[in-house]
């Protein structure tokens, strides 16, 4: 007798509300169906074609050099300037008094407006600075600072003058920091006092004082004053005021090959040596731009655009730095956090400017829905146009909670998948062509050839679930991992022949829409089922009670792995004795018995890192009561020790 042929991954949620574009926007969008036929006919001709939004001082000789696959070569032989791209160019054209950026500090009154002739000034004088400072092109940069503009000016000043830059999120620790500074083998390390956190001051320079003391490769700490506090000083150090200040307003811009390394972006590597992703220019640029036109369909005479990341993700180099500024928006640019002073203050930010296009995580999305409907209710909020989702899969009730209560029940959501190795996005909805499902990704971007496969590498039917991978190069992918071509192929180009698969899971519904399903490593073997964490989790979300849930797989001696889950409540709803037995209850109801968790555990908050994602590993460690593993990339380390205290007086259910 032959075994069963077991599914790669079990699709087990079905969805079937559907959202059709506004026709107002279907009739102005800047991308419609005809972008897939063009790309289908021609994909490389269609990837000149988006190359063509961006100038060029020297034209490419040929699109693609896959001879050596996985290194790839875009455009080959072009030549062109990021800073000169997202900047010079738009002052030319006339648009100097644009506003580039609406800052907004995170104490009361603390703003500026920076017009992009301001900020191509600034930037001019920022890489003459970066050029008194010995940097040239070729030498690295580090970058560690809050959320000010002096953050998006010292990348592209880095750009202009082609030095390639890392930047480092401002809260990782010492260890984090010098790390990346060596392994890059920084020139020079940029940085501020400190920003501001949650109400007060939070110094950034000591954790760079004691980085750069580890570092021998770094010859000056340039150092731009925010909160004012005192700082530490050595002979290295050099205040931004000062060198900035006074440096020359005069700076050309001078051309680099496409294939010129733009900066390099290391993963959070909390169980392995950070992974340096090495993004080069003309194909980066191209894809990031295009991308952005596309999915928000801006319109930079009048959209007010605001993605709410950090600069120290990929999601603040490609959709608040490079994207937006290349194609002339306007965007708003927030230091603070969600609740400080008060837990209105996003949707205080989209009144006070008139945001049209707002792009967010859904961990910040279920953290406003566990807030509240009534606090976005006391806001005007009609300004918005589309509402973006980026980071992890959006469940399918966070999602219908996005746009009833942010986006008045009628803005179009894109819920965008892509990732720090691919630069830009690769699936999402286009607003003027998709008809949307809650939770979906649905369709690669044109261009793009994304598909599911099984553990052989054959695409999954319709209904099926599997791998998510990408079976042709795309111009903004990673070019390697920084000084490691080996681990690149192993990491990425090992598991499947010929094609790149950096670790999700997808299913295909009956349309053919690609759902993601998360990190592969969080799939759960249930009684010889495949069952993804986010199916699940999307299960308890949809119950009125639950705000947030997280769920883990934990060793069970009948069914291999038992289901352990992480609820967190919505904010008015009082926990009684049968609560636990209903949401179990109610996860049979929705993906049937087999996906009934074991346990549930109520909590009060969850493990996160620092760009929200939650880090299950730790929530494993837990459910299996083993001591925890590393907690220095947590946002918050002290909710472990609730979560742990709650599971120890916690016991399985039937």
């Amino acid at each position: 007798m032959t075994d069963t042929p077991q599914e790669t991954l079990a699709n087990l949620l079905t969805e079937t509300r559907r959202f059709d574009p506004p026709p107002a926007l279907a009739a102005t969008a800047n991308v419609t169906a005809e972008a897939y036929e063009q790309a289908s006919a021609d994909r490389l001709g269609f990837w000149e074609q988006a190359a063509r939004r961006l100038h060029w001082g020297t034209d490419w000789e040929q699109t693609l050099d896959w001879t050596n696959p996985p290194f790839a070569k875009w455009f080959i032989g072009g030549k062109l300037n990021v800073a000169y791209n997202c900047l010079d160019r738009h002052v030319e054209a006339g648009n100097g008094d644009r506003v580039a950026i609406y800052w907004e500090g995170e104490p009361a009154g603390d703003e500026r407006v920076v017009t992009y002739a301001e900020l191509l000034t600034e930037v001019k004088k920022a890489a003459n600075a970066l050029t008194d400072l010995g940097v040239v092109a070729g030498d690295r940069v580090a970058i560690y600072l809050p959320m000010i503009p002096e953050a998006a000016v010292a990348m592209l000043a880095c750009a202009r003058i082609g030095a390639t830059h890392n930047v480092v999120f401002g809260g990782f620790s010492v260890d984090a920091l010098s790390g990346r500074i060596n392994d890059a083998t920084a020139k020079v390390v940029i940085t501020a006092d400190g920003g501001y956190r949650r109400g007060k001051p939070s110094a950034l320079k000591p954790t760079v004082d004691e980085s750069v003391a580890l570092a021998p490769s770094v010859e000056k700490v340039l150092v731009v004053r925010r909160t004012g506090e005192d700082v530490a000083w050595t002979d290295k150090d050099v205040w931004w005021h000062d060198a900035v200040g006074g440096a020359s307003e005069d700076h050309e811009a001078q051309d680099f090959d496409a294939e010129h390394p733009l900066f390099i972006l290391y993963t959070s590597g909390t169980t392995a040596k950070p992974k340096g992703i090495l993004h080069t220019t003309g194909g980066y640029l191209t894809q990031a731009s295009y991308t952005h036109h596309a999915v928000f369909d801006l319109k930079p005479e009048s959209d007010v655009y605001w993605c709410t990341a950090d600069i120290g993700w990929v999601t603040g180099h490609s959709y608040i730095v490079y994207g937006p500024l290349s194609n002339g928006a306007t965007q708003v640019m927030y230091e603070g956090t969600p609740d400080t002073p008060h837990r209105g203050r996003f949707w205080e930010i989209v009144e006070k400017y008139k945001v049209t296009l707002l792009y967010t995580a859904p961990t910040a999305i279920r953290t406003f829905a566990k807030w509240g409907d009534d606090i976005p209710a006391k806001f005007d909020l009609s300004s918005l146009r589309i509402l973006g989702s980026v980071g992890e899969p959006i469940n399918p009730e966070a999602w219908i909670w996005y746009r009833d209560n942010i986006g008045s029940g009628k803005t179009p959501i894109v819920d965008t998948w892509w990732q720090t190795e691919t630069g830009a996005m690769m699936i999402s909805p286009l607003p003027g062509v998709t008809s949307t499902k809650p939770g979906s990704a649905q369709r690669p971007l044109p261009g793009i050839a994304a598909d599911v496969v099984d553990d052989e590498g054959n695409s999954v039917p319709n209904g099926g679930g599997g791998y998510l991978v990408l079976r042709e190069p795309w111009p903004s992918m990673l070019r390697t991992i920084w000084g490691d071509d080996q681990r690149f192929i192993d990491t990425y180009w090992s598991k499947f022949d010929a094609m790149y698969f950096a670790g999700d899971g997808a299913k295909r519904d009956d349309d053919g829409d690609i759902w993601l399903l998360g990190r592969v490593d969080d799939v759960m073997l249930v009684s010889g089922h495949n069952i993804s964490t986010t199916e699940v989790e999307s299960a308890l979300v949809s119950h009125p009670k639950v705000a947030e849930s997280a769920v883990v797989g934990a060793t069970d001696p009948i069914t291999g792995q038992g289901i352990v889950a992480f609820v967190i409540l919505r904010g008015s709803v009082e926990p009684d004795d049968g609560l636990t037995t209903e949401l179990r209850n109610h996860v049979a109801a929705k993906l049937g018995p087999i996906a009934k968790p074991r346990q549930i555990m109520l909590v009060p908050e969850l493990p996160k890192t620092r760009s929200g994602k939650i880090m299950r590993r730790l929530l494993r460690d837990v459910a299996e009561h083993r001591s925890l593993g590393d907690v220095t990339t947590l946002q918050d380390s002290a909710v472990m020790d609730l979560i742990s205290q709650g599971m120890d007086k916690g016991k399985p259910e039937d």
